[in-house]
């Protein structure tokens, strides 16, 4: 019988983890004081009405390409935009605008609110950067962004037109395993929402091309549910990739750095 706490505790498996949401907001702190030192930077846009629906806007030297946007993990329940801001390096360095939201944390919101809320995030973004749009998130981040692109997506049918890849880091891509672990006292999903939440029983909506990436070393469960997706939406531009020795949260490092395989990918 699967013990789903344990395939979900991806902390617990990681040496070291505790740690590192405070060498995370170090270097996020250090990156925004050097890009707001140059003007570059709009921090705490209201993108919607609730307390937590801000994002910040890094942006190019010059006109941009376009937006990435970075959606942040952390269970739905965990952080905000303020830990990530120096992993908009990679995408700067080739000269595209970053924007990072955060969003409504359970249990004040349930999954489905956030999922609204990303979608008003990513149209508001939209509405300051021309050209076309990028979504990149980790975890439960990689889980919203693919929301974007179900047949179901909230994006309105103009923003959606301007999607030009979309990449899931280390993705939850099917909700109903989390029902029976402890984390759902927070979380609150039942078996409806559950499923109405999960990517993996929706289409893709139209042909955006779409990479489910995750760390060769994460727990089975991650790795499991990479492939679950790529398989429920295999079709032209969908791809799947398994990076060797990266961990849940190791994977996550190479959007900070513009020579990376993550970065190549994210922007072809």
């Amino acid at each position: 019988m699967i013990d789903w706490n344990d395939a979900f505790d991806n902390s617990g498996h990681v040496p070291g983890s505790e740690r590192l949401a405070g060498l995370w907001a170090e270097r996020a702190g250090e990156f925004r004081a050097g890009v707001l030192a140059k003007g570059r930077a709009e921090l705490d846009l209201a993108y919607g009405p609730a307390p937590r629906n801000r994002l910040d806007l890094f942006r190019p030297e010059g006109d941009p390409a376009g937006l990435v946007m970075f959606v942040h993990g952390g269970y739905w329940h965990k952080l905000d935009k303020s830990f990530w801001s120096h992993l908009a390096a990679g995408p700067l360095a080739e000269g595209w605008a970053v924007a990072m939201p955060s969003y409504t944390l359970a249990p004040r919101a349930r999954i489905a609110d956030i999922t609204r809320e990303i979608g008003e995030a990513v149209g508001f973004a939209a509405g300051r950067v021309s050209g076309p749009l990028r979504l990149i998130g980790h975890s439960a981040g990689g889980h919203l962004v693919s929301r974007m692109i179900c047949d179901d997506s909230p994006l309105p049918d103009a923003v959606a037109a301007r999607l030009a890849r979309v990449v899931s880091l280390s993705g939850v891509h099917d909700l109903r395993p989390l029902l029976g672990i402890a984390m759902n006292d927070t979380l609150r999903l039942d078996k409806a929402e559950a499923a109405a939440e999960s990517p993996v029983l929706h289409a893709r909506r139209g042909e955006v091309p779409v990479t489910f990436w995750v760390g060769a070393g994460e727990r089975p469960e991650f790795l499991r549910q990479n492939r679950l997706i790529a398989e429920a939406w295999q079709g032209p531009g969908v791809n799947d990739v398994y990076e060797p020795g990266q961990n849940h949260f190791t994977v996550l490092e190479g959007l900070g750095r513009p020579d990376s395989p993550l970065i190549r990918e994210l922007l072809r």
